[in-house]
């Protein structure tokens, strides 16, 4: 193996939980610090516990909140671009089309 490029091993790393407990592990940091282990976990203990770790879920509506708001608007500006000004029949453009070459015609004569 090559020397110098594993990381240190720590056979007595401390992992401590935001509930109080600690326990010791193997690991390449000498602390760990965790929210929630299995001696405070709601699957392991049963209890119907709500766990929102830094505002999570605050920050999931908000996000979501705004995406729905400018879906809103988006769809709003859509409906207005769709609505065209003037809508002219296939013969209305056909005569426009054939007036404004008869302008060109009579100018390119003159």
């Amino acid at each position: 193996m090559k020397q110098g490029i594993h990381p240190d091993w720590h056979h007595d790393a401390v992992v401590s939980c935001a509930c109080g407990n600690t326990f010791a592990t193997g690991s390449t940091q000498k602390t760990i610090e965790i929210d929630i282990c299995g001696a405070c976990h709601p699957f392991f203990t049963g209890e119907m516990r709500f766990v929102d770790r830094q505002g999570r879920v605050d920050k999931f509506k908000k996000k979501m909140a705004t995406a729905q708001a400018a879906q809103a608007k988006t769809k709003k500006k859509s409906k207005k671009q769709n609505k065209p000004a003037d809508q002219k029949s296939y013969k209305q453009l056909l005569g426009e089309e054939k007036t404004k070459l008869k302008k060109a015609a009579q100018t390119q004569d003159n």
